[in-house]
């Protein structure tokens, strides 16, 4: 297969990742409105509109630095889509069930470019035009779709799985565990830097790429 050149890279890479945080915010608010709280929904945010949802530094200039960078490893985010939990039918299951929706949409989509992969496979021979860069595009929305996936899944507040966690743990110890997520940031940022974040998601984010690329025959 043909090397790609930087402007190629990145033209691969910037759809992916746009969608990639776009719907994993998108599907926090409405599974939220689902619940109860129309939050999201008053303030538009309910929109696959990326303009609506990016953040210039988190959804632009960071995951652009990680592309550039060498190494596989892709980190960034967009606006929070506002939930206020008073709204929900029953809060606290209720935000751990948005919580959850995040990631789950990135599994989604994860699935969905590995099918545009494999159209790409059989259409590369005939129509290499077209083939070559739905193969590029859906690696790329595979690789970002399961990083965030996992990342997010880390039992860390603020993250999703923290949220999640805390939904699952009685009511006394998740208060005290969500007392954690003014510095979970922090914590991230550190893992991160230090390379400790990438040791500890990278052998799951292989498994499930593995088993994706395993089911869909890539």
């Amino acid at each position: 297969m043909l090397q790609l050149n930087l402007v190629q890279e990145i033209a691969a890479w910037a759809l992916p990742v746009l969608f990639a945080i776009t719907v994993h915010e998108v599907s926090h608010g409405w599974v939220a409105r689902r619940l109860g709280d129309p939050t999201a929904e008053m303030m538009g945010r309910l929109t696959l509109n990326p303009l609506k949802h990016i953040d210039p530094i988190g959804t632009v200039l960071v995951p652009l630095i990680f592309v550039l960078l060498p190494g596989n490893f892709i980190f960034g985010w967009a606006k929070p889509v506002p939930v206020t939990w008073q709204n929900l039918r029953n809060p606290k299951r209720d935000m751990a069930l948005v919580a959850l929706a995040g990631p789950s949409s990135n599994l989604l989509m994860a699935i969905g470019w590995g099918v545009v992969a494999k159209l790409g496979y059989l259409l590369a021979d005939q129509v290499p035009f077209l083939g070559l860069p739905m193969i590029y595009m859906g690696s790329a929305g595979i690789l970002i779709n399961i990083i965030l996936m996992v990342l997010n899944l880390l039992p860390l507040p603020p993250l999703d799985g923290g949220r999640v966690l805390a939904g699952l743990l009685p009511g006394p110890l998740a208060y005290k565990y969500s007392r954690i997520e003014p510095y979970g940031i922090v914590i991230l940022l550190v893992l991160l830097f230090t390379g400790l974040l990438g040791g500890l998601l990278w052998p799951v984010v292989q498994g499930v790429m593995q088993l994706l690329y395993s089911v869909l025959a890539l």
